[in-house]
């Protein structure tokens, strides 16, 4: 494998950066004495003449690191400083470019790109001028008096480009710029954005890049993040060694996506402990009661152990993912469920089908469930606590609200929400128990069956 060199942070950090983040952290109050930690200690920073590349599965926090670097966002805790001022007052120069264009749509290309100069107060001979050489720079020349509606998606994007670049920012932020366009327009922009970079062409000093696309930060990127989640924690933090322009089918190449791959489908490590704060104590979620559920049907499992199965009970993530052209953030959920039910082990990047994995995979639907309940009962406290606590009540219902005030301690409101409509889905799928919507309530397979019998015979 490529040799890649591991950034300590005092190494990453220093005199020279433009962002230097100290042991910066996002937590939510709760209504107990607990704190729902979002993204742990954390020391990041940005200096010139670097493309980094944020990556992490969903729920990793790389949109919310990304709005506390700009300053869009306090941290909960610690500190963001630039150029070794405190963020909060310092007048910083950042631009962002987002995912979904973000353009105005009732104004022109060319007022599009001058809306942030005249937000600045420039003048408008001074404020024309820059933006049309900066639309001549992306390659937009011609199109000013054109409306978003009337451009391809690779050229909003550019307009995108445009507005953030014309305002001549230190450091670039994107939020997954490419991930809305079709992949010859996305790897047609990522060309073009590196041979800006590439020639200065481009008014900034570094370059900050969110995404989920692993060979796009092998592409781009002379350092790459990688986060784990609950809560959001650096994994690993290296520069690419790859000359630029960069082979994807080169071994270097491969191996360097693979390595990233077997990072993001390990077990999370636990990071080093923040030191002791004032108030009440912030919770670690790897520390909590309750597992995260992975937000996977169970019909998505069955499908995965059925592939496995066909290619000998063992494939890479990576290539797996590829073949069924899948993000790297769709498969996830599904190898993470299948971990969790003991149907599968993950191991350096390749996930392997286990002996209870193979009957699930070769039984009928019925069994299926069987094995499938089983597994649950075994694995997902919530469930269990759910089918125990309907087995002792008298008319075999319990409120909804009774967990979600449990699950309220560990997890933010939407995050419970999400938890309690995937312990529903496997719940139902398994034969645990139903969920009657209307009332809110779990309920006993039978106990339901028998309370719409008696409401009928009342009719």
């Amino acid at each position: 494998m490529q040799k890649t060199e591991t950034m300590t942070q005092a190494a990453a950090t220093g005199a020279t950066a433009i962002i230097r983040a100290e042991r910066i952290e996002k937590y939510y109050a709760q209504p107990s004495e607990n704190r729902i930690q979002v993204i742990s200690a954390t020391d990041l920073s940005i200096v010139p003449g670097e493309i980094v590349a944020l990556l992490g599965p969903s729920g990793s926090g790389k949109s919310t690191m990304l709005r506390m670097l700009t300053g869009l966002s306090r941290p909960s805790a610690g500190q963001v400083y630039w150029h070794e001022k405190p963020i909060a007052d310092a007048e910083i120069n950042v631009s962002i470019v987002f995912q979904s264009f973000a353009l105005f749509p009732w104004l022109t290309v060319l007022e599009n790109v001058e809306a942030p100069l005249q937000a600045r107060g420039v003048g408008a001979a001074e404020r024309h001028e820059r933006s049309m050489k900066m639309l001549d720079t992306v390659g937009l020349d011609g199109f000013e008096t054109a409306y978003p509606k009337e451009l391809s998606g690779g050229m909003r994007q550019r307009v995108g480009f445009a507005r953030a670049l014309v305002v001549e920012p230190e450091v670039l932020f994107m939020d997954e710029p490419f991930s809305a366009l079709d992949v010859l327009t996305a790897e047609n922009l990522r060309s073009e954005l590196l041979e800006l970079w590439s020639k200065k062409t481009m008014p900034t000093k570094a370059v900050f890049l969110v995404t989920h696309n692993i060979e796009e930060a092998v592409l781009l990127a002379d350092r790459i993040i990688v986060l784990g989640r609950n809560p959001g924690h650096i994994r690993t933090d290296f520069k690419v060694q790859l000359v630029q322009p960069r082979d994807r089918k080169s071994e270097p190449f491969t191996q360097l996506v693979d390595y990233i791959y077997k990072v993001l489908t390990r077990p999370d490590v636990a990071p080093e402990q923040a030191p002791e704060q004032a108030g009440p104590r912030v919770r670690d979620q790897r520390q909590m009661r309750y597992q995260m559920l992975p937000h996977a049907r169970p019909g998505g499992v069955a499908g995965l152990l059925e592939l496995l199965l066909d290619r000998g009970g063992r494939d890479d993530i990576y290539r797996l993912a590829d073949d069924l052209a899948f993000e790297i953030d769709d498969l996830l959920p599904i190898v993470d469920a299948a971990q969790l039910l003991g149907f599968l082990t993950v191991e350096e990047g390749d996930a392997a089908i286990t002996e209870s994995g193979t009957e699930f995979a070769n039984s009928e639907i019925l069994r299926q469930k069987e094995l499938f309940r089983e597994a649950a009962q075994q694995s997902v406290l919530l469930l269990r606590q759910i089918r125990r606590a309907l087995d002792a009540k008298s008319d075999h219902t319990v409120p909804e609200e009774f967990f979600l005030d449990m699950l309220d301690e560990q997890f933010s409101k939407e995050e419970c929400l999400r938890q309690m409509e995937t312990a529903v889905t496997w719940g139902r799928y398994a034969e645990l128990f139903d969920f009657d919507a209307g009332r809110r309530r779990f309920v006993l397979p039978d106990a339901l069956e028998e309370e719409i019998a008696a409401g009928e015979e009342t009719r």
